[in-house]
């Protein structure tokens, strides 16, 4: 039997492996040779976690197409911090932080565990800066709208790290390779937020056309993908000096940082593809990137473009 399908077969049978147990499960083994991939998701409206559309349809076939992770961590855009912090607590609680949709998204929770073991030993790998161990948080709609439709059991730890807003972001580049041991560790690191994120701007009457875009959208949507294929990661970190329309993508930095995240963490072996590339209202993007050394199990399929979601993430930042 192949090592990966034997962890699979355990961790279908447990529902859950620690990293204490995994590793002593997996000594017993020959030595680990797959690395997970990391992925940068496009999250937009928090009711892409409830509703069944083209973006949530793709993560879920997303959760299909790759092995089965030991733990999840995810770089949210929606948590801001002073200071660097993971959840750590060993139940993270649902967070609501949003206002003005539907009672039904405020009723979702998403009951995955923590892993205090592995928020320790993930905190401990950073250098660069000190980690804090975060038991108030919790895991708000950057992180729970896209691994619920990933995950639906909730039978997977899912940890946050949070996003130290008073840094630049060759700063956060430089910290998310520290990161680099856990793809190794059978660890899921997924960036959630969104490329072009202008929400001042939406067209609210073109909200059910499918992949609308601006000009300055559009022209953003191709130049990010052309670097990110080109691993022209430091124009990425430069993005004011792409010009105005880089401006008007990114007014302000939140939603485009867990990219940076995702983009430190590739390899020279690892390719990238792209999936959920659309444009929503003129003036925000969905647009996601898988990064792997090694094709999904199962390729997702492209679909026709459509946008059925009926409301834009309500945040502001």
């Amino acid at each position: 039997m192949e090592r990966k399908h034997f962890i699979k077969i355990i961790a279908g049978t447990t529902g859950m492996i620690t990293l204490g147990s995994f590793n002593k499960i997996t000594d017993l083994l020959e030595e680990q040779d797959e690395k997970l991939p990391v992925i940068f998701m496009g999250h937009g409206s928090p009711m892409n976690g409830i509703e069944d559309n083209t973006f949530s349809k793709r993560w879920k076939e997303m959760g299909k197409a790759i092995s089965i992770p030991k733990a999840v961590l995810c770089i949210s855009a929606h948590w801001l911090t002073n200071g660097t912090k993971i959840t750590a607590m060993s139940q993270p609680q649902t967070i609501h932080d949003f206002g003005g949709f539907p009672q039904a998204l405020f009723d979702v929770q998403y009951p995955a565990p923590g892993d205090p073991t592995l928020a320790a030993e993930t905190a401990n790998m950073i250098k660069k800066t000190s980690v804090g161990l975060d038991h108030e948080w919790g895991l708000d709609h950057g992180t729970w709208s896209v691994v619920k439709n990933m995950y639906p059991l909730a039978n997977i730890p899912v940890l946050q790290l949070s996003i130290d807003y008073n840094q630049p972001l060759q700063y956060h580049y430089e910290l998310a390779k520290e990161l680099s041991e856990l793809r190794k560790k059978g660890v899921l690191i997924i960036g959630s937020g969104n490329m072009i994120h202008n929400l001042r701007m939406v067209a609210w009457d073109k909200m059910n056309v499918p992949n609308y875009g601006f000009d300055w959208a559009i022209e953003m949507n191709t130049t990010f993908k052309k670097y990110i294929t080109d691993k022209n990661h430091q124009a990425l970190i430069d993005y004011q000096k792409m010009g105005p329309s880089a401006m008007l993508a990114i007014p302000t930095p939140d939603h485009y940082i867990p990219l940076i995240y995702t983009l430190a963490l590739q390899d020279k072996e690892d390719n990238v593809s792209f999936f959920n590339d659309e444009l929503v209202a003129g003036s925000l993007n969905m647009t996601s990137v898988f990064i792997s050394n090694k094709a999904m199990t199962k390729p997702l399929v492209k679909a026709p473009h459509q946008n059925d979601s009926s409301t834009i993430d309500s945040i502001q930042h």
